[in-house]
């Protein structure tokens, strides 16, 4: 067996952190399809955006997983093992609330990180758009459809369309797919070049979109429309599901800062739950604006967006919650009717019987009607996908063995294991060697079955 790299990247999400371990063969470059993940760790508590009034502790709750790295990754192959820490959109927000915060959160994860024995390459926050790019890396390059080797070691590009890739975080959501249609709106286009063949890739990030967020979001709009009673009903929640909440827990965010009431913040404020599925329906929509928009199609806020075309992955929430759907709920999700028809009947459950289905998942349970019907508009109303488009989504969370999401493809990246030019021959040469040896042993084998019959043939002819 090859020896094997490793490389280590920690995806810093808004909700959570996960670090995913990586390996491939030492003793090839740049190949496809042998990246694989070797381990992964989910960081306990909150995102590190969470620790702006504590930002050493963001960089203690590594650690746990920071070691765990230390036990899957041989120890001769520490100092060799790239470290990337990359955050996403809770660390846009809070680099948009407060700067200095953000830095130093942030400069705190760079001590921790530096303190273990990798090749530590910087912690960042990504854009928007690097973020959906790398997804769309990622997925396209486990399925192989950039570049894959033919049976003879030879490399082959494989004619295959990419398909798009779709994230559901907890600060935002991305979409990202090839497009031949003009891209009215120059920072919407990426041009990449990845194994010689150029790719005109669509991308946007949406901000303030991502499954916490929204449901923050939500929330502020349904305290304005009952002018912040102290009781207010709640159509996305649950009958029988009641809850207190503080207004500093839902006008925390940039996302519902210019929402921020007179009242002060230590108010308290009870939601009750009326499981109206129609009503949440109309809250929610309230949600994104469909009408205004500059360019000749717009999928919401304004935003351009070409028709969406070919195949496309779901992963992150979009999985969770059409999981959620086809394995707690028992309802198949084909087309948009299927999940406007799952989202309503979500919103009809009871809070008893939902935990009935699903105990596991009470923390998150009462906002499954919430989000199902976000994501039935979302996929629908904003980006167009209809009875035609709609099945050619997957709803998927991995590749084999490996999780789909930015992690890789940004891995990918920086350490130019998708480089721009096609790979040359030579990298598959030890793989010729092995076909080699193998037809000269299927050859020496025929001869010498053809030889030992014609010996048996003759011994007979002369006993005869």
């Amino acid at each position: 067996p090859f020896p094997l790299q490793y490389g280590i990247v920690l995806d810093a999400g808004s909700s959570h952190t996960a670090m995913f371990i990586y390996k491939w063969p030492a003793d090839k470059e740049n190949d496809t399809g042998v990246v694989s993940e070797h381990g992964m760790c989910d960081v306990e508590g909150p995102g590190i955006s969470s620790y702006s009034s504590n930002p050493p502790a963001a960089g203690r709750s590594l650690e746990r997983c920071l070691n765990q790295a230390l036990r899957d990754v041989p120890k001769e192959k520490h100092a060799g093992t790239p470290l990337y820490l990359g955050a996403t959109a809770g660390m846009r927000l809070l680099n948009i609330a407060d700067p200095q915060v953000s830095d130093a959160v942030l400069r705190a994860v760079e001590a921790t990180l530096k303190m273990y024995p990798f090749d530590f390459r910087g912690a960042k926050i990504l854009s928007g758009e690097e973020e959906g790019v790398f997804g769309w890396i990622t997925a396209n390059y486990l399925l192989e459809n950039f570049i894959k080797r033919g049976w003879l070691g030879e490399w082959i590009q494989p004619q295959k369309k990419t398909l798009g890739a779709m994230d559901f975080g907890g600060a935002s959501t991305q979409i990202t797919f090839e497009t031949r249609d003009r891209i009215e709106n120059p920072r919407n286009e990426v041009m990449l070049k990845l194994y010689g063949q150029a790719y005109k890739v669509y991308t946007h990030s949406f901000l303030c979109y991502g499954r916490d967020q929204v449901l923050k979001r939500l929330l502020s709009k349904l305290l304005q429309a009952e002018s912040y009673q102290e009781t207010v009903s709640h159509p996305c929640w649950p009958m029988g599901y009641n809850k207190s909440l503080l207004l500093s827990s839902i006008y925390d965010s940039p996302c519902t800062q210019k929402e921020r009431p007179s009242l002060a913040l230590n108010t308290t404020v009870t939601l009750v739950g009326t499981g109206n599925g129609n009503l949440c329906t109309l809250h929610v929509s309230k949600l994104f604006d469909f009408i205004n928009c500059s360019f000749s199609r717009c999928s919401f806020d304004g935003v351009f967006q070409p028709e969406v075309s070919g195949n496309f992955i779901a992963f992150s929430a979009f999985f969770y919650t059409v999981d959620f759907i086809q394995t707690m709920m028992g309802r198949p999700v084909h087309l948009p009717s299927d999940l406007k028809d799952a989202a309503d009947t979500i919103c009809a459950t009871s809070w008893s019987e939902l935990l009935q289905k699903a105990p596991k998942l009470e923390k998150r349970l009462p906002d499954y009607c919430a989000v199902s019907t976000f994501v039935y508009l979302l996929t629908t109303k904003g980006y167009s996908f209809n009875n035609h488009s709609f099945p050619n989504i997957a709803f998927q969370k991995k590749v084999g063995e490996t999780s789909i999401g930015w992690a890789l493809g940004y891995m990918l990246n920086l350490t130019n294991m998708v480089p721009a030019e096609k790979p040359s021959s030579h990298k598959s040469m030890l793989y010729n060697y092995w076909v080699i040896l193998i037809l000269l042993f299927v050859v020496t084998t025929l001869t010498s079955l053809v030889t030992a019959i014609c010996l048996l043939r003759h011994s007979k002819s002369s006993i005869i």
